[in-house]
């Protein structure tokens, strides 16, 4: 302060200190341009040094004298770094029209003076004067507008040598079309700038082009497969478009994915089952290989392990509350039905005779529980196993039923059927896992575990999600799938979805519901096939060779998702975040697991 009172005086102080900590602001502001700057910018006779990239600046000099429909899409939809900026600069008619009055009159003359030479007819001459005088009669109709049109093509890369070589490619692509492009050689700067997204033609290099071929410019024709609300299923492979959907707006909710094992299906559906948690959804997963129990312990949803010595129990007698459009006789009705198909799984099968045994004996053995259809099924006491047997023991006929039905009572198994249910669905994320139960009860455990589902679903009007892994295990069983494809068809109405999963592809179609379960679902996703059923998939879906080999051809996580009519090839990713919660790879949960441990140590 003393010295600049000796050098500017008290006065010329005041104004300087008022004045210089604005300008130390200013010089010291950060602008959007200080920001997307590159850090340092070379110019070069045919290319730009953009800080560590290199760019390069092409525009398109000739055209063939056809233009096909989406000509351009190869270039539009190539796997590589570039921008492309196409400037359409209108031009009068009238004076384009006196411009063709002069250019017939010059085509004809050449014409008539060949003719008076004696010379042979030019085709060149002849198809130039007809596509002239076309062209001028569609301008004077006001068919056809002509227009200047420049088409300008940046291509980035690390070096010079991976410049040369997209060059080529472009190059490649167009000139197999008769377009031609050249370098805008001493012009790199105007022509990066012009494809700047500013709306700036600095490069000015046009061709004139009318109506009809411009329109074959118009860039977005790579295949879109989106919808303006849902969740991420994927990015889009061929052309890095979001995959975007919400299975609840589309004509019915279900699904079906078929991939072989270790493509990645259940880390599909363990991320579409993380995203639409988030979307007010109840998830409820049958597991067949306990792949979601740290998914549900890590969302706080309830993980049940339904096996033979699990503490976790249904009682297949359980009734369902009847809804307020239904009549209890109705439903009653329909339960005994359903027992009866789940007796036929039971014991490998059933007679006729033993068909209708069962039908009394179920009927009887509701009525021995005072359980008729003017009861409140909401406060009686359902039966059990084991009462069901002895009502069977006490009829005729029921001998051979009693003697098969005696393991499920009395025997090793009576442990997982024969006890009161215990189990609430409660949660908007629910598990049940069947893993550990033996394959010869694993289509006995699905069918109860279904039927309890199904009819949790129809008590209350909610949003829901039922992912059925595995699904082929149901597919061995006539019941079993008939009841799968009834909830394809039915779970509309409960506002429910059915997500499919199976790798069996071949068990899954061999059934003769396996196709309308298919056709039932909005959305099918294929991931990468195994040689020996991709072609009863290409069969089933319709696939032309080249999409058949992709799924032979595919990454983990790779395939084709359709929607309707429409498909587009997809890859499934997910955030960091994401990954640790669903992945399935065991040296990653094992680390995760270890991670934990150490963290649990420390704490």
């Amino acid at each position: 302060m003393g010295i600049l009172n000796k050098i500017f005086g008290k006065k010329q102080e005041e104004a300087v200190v008022s004045v210089l900590p604005q300008e130390i602001y200013e010089a010291g502001v950060l602008e959007l341009q200080d920001v997307i700057a590159p850090s340092a910018l070379k110019i070069s006779p045919k290319e730009l040094n953009l800080g560590e990239k290199v760019a390069r600046t092409f525009f398109v000099i000739s055209y063939p004298r056809y233009l096909t429909d989406s000509w351009f899409a190869p270039i539009i939809n190539l796997d590589k770094v570039f921008n492309i900026s196409i400037f359409i600069h209108p031009v009068e008619t009238a004076k384009i029209l006196r411009h063709f009055q002069k250019k017939v009159a010059e085509v004809q003359s050449q014409i008539n003076e060949r003719e008076s030479k004696g010379l042979v007819r030019d085709p060149m001459l002849d198809t130039a004067y007809q596509d002239l005088e076309q062209l001028r009669d569609n301008l004077l109709q006001a068919q056809e507008k002509i227009f200047d049109v420049g088409v300008y093509i940046t291509i980035y890369g690390d070096n010079d040598g991976e410049l040369d070589k997209i060059e080529s490619e472009v190059k490649s692509i167009l000139e197999a079309k008769l377009v031609y492009i050249k370098p805008a050689l001493f012009q790199q700067a105007e022509g990066y700038k012009s494809v700047l997204p500013i709306a700036d033609d600095e490069l000015m290099v046009h061709s004139k082009l009318n109506s009809a071929p411009l329109s074959s410019l118009f860039p977005f024709v790579s295949f879109d497969l989106t919808s303006d609300k849902g969740i991420l299923y994927g990015i889009n492979r061929h052309n890095a478009s979001l995959v975007l959907f919400d299975r609840f707006l589309l004509e019915n909710y279900n699904s079906v994915t078929f991939a072989k094992a270790g493509s990645g299906k259940s880390y599909c559906t363990k991320l579409e089952i993380l995203r639409t948690l988030m979307f007010d959804t109840e998830v409820i997963v049958i597991d067949p290989e306990r792949e979601y129990e740290y998914m549900a312990e890590a969302t706080g949803g309830k993980y049940f392990n339904i096996s033979l010595t699990s503490e976790h129990h249904i009682n297949p007698f359980d009734l369902p509350v009847p809804r307020e459009d239904e009549a209890p006789s109705d439903v009653l009705r329909s339960h005994i039905v359903n027992l009866v198909g789940l007796f036929r799984i039971m014991m490998g099968g059933i007679s006729r005779e033993e068909d209708a045994i069962i039908d009394r004996a179920i009927t009887e053995t509701y009525a021995l529980k005072d359980i008729t259809p003017e009861a409140d099924f909401a406060k009686v006491e359902p039966p059990l196993m084991s009462d069901f047997e002895y009502v069977l023991a006490g009829m005729e006929g029921g001998e051979s039923l009693v003697q098969r039905l005696t393991k499920y009572t009395k025997g090793t198994w009576s442990g997982f059927i024969n006890r009161p249910t215990n189990v609430d669905i409660n949660k908007k994320f629910v598990v049940f896992s069947l893993r550990d139960m033996e394959d010869e009860l694993k289509p006995v455990a699905m069918y109860i575990v279904t039927h309890f589902i199904w009819n949790a679903i129809r008590k209350n009007l909610k949003k829901r999600l039922l992912v059925i892994d595995e699904a082929w295990w149901m597919m061995k069983s006539e019941d079993t799938a008939s009841f799968l494809l009834g909830l394809a068809k039915r779970g509309r109405k409960y506002y429910l979805g059915l997500a499919t999963i199976t790798q069996d592809v071949d068990d899954f179609l061999k059934s003769p519901y396996g196709l309308p379960i298919i056709t039932n679902s909005s959305i099918q996703i294929l991931l990468k096939q195994s040689p020996s059923s991709i072609d009863n998939i290409q069969r089933t879906f319709n696939l032309t060779d080249e999409e058949k080999y992709l799924l032979l051809e595919s990454d983990v996580g790779e395939g084709i998702f359709f929607v309707g009519l429409k498909h587009v090839a997809i890859k499934v990713i997910a955030s960091y975040t994401e990954d640790q919660i669903i992945t399935t790879n065991p040296s990653q949960i094992l680390e995760i697991k270890r991670a934990k441990k150490e963290l649990e140590a420390s704490q």
